[in-house]
């Protein structure tokens, strides 16, 4: 008899991906994204976080976030700031990954 595994809750978090919006609406996006990066930014636990205008497309912006663990994920988004006056997301792609192991790329 096999018995289920529990999810590893342990370890660094990244949550990344692109969102695709209506490009006249871009410079809104990110805009109405600063207080909610700046707040996370200051947060126990916020490794880095950033809303970025992808250079190429212009129906693109990608999010990025690092968390040191799912606990303080999990206590930031009980407190988060919501933003206001987002402009509509047309298709999301993010995900939450679980690092296992990081090092230098180079």
């Amino acid at each position: 008899m096999t018995t289920a595994r529990k999810p590893d809750h342990s370890g660094k978090l990244v949550i990344a991906g692109p969102v695709h919006i209506d490009p006249r609406q871009r410079r809104a996006f990110v805009d109405a994204h600063k207080d909610l990066i700046t707040a996370a930014r200051a947060f126990r636990g916020c490794l880095d976080i950033a809303v970025t205008p992808d250079p190429v497309d212009p129906a693109r912006v990608y999010l990025f976030e690092l968390w040191e663990s799912d606990e303080r994920l999990q206590a930031w988004r009980a407190m988060a700031p919501v933003p206001v006056d987002v402009p509509p997301v047309v298709r999301d792609e993010v995900q939450l990954h679980r690092i296992s192991a990081s090092g230098s790329p180079f």
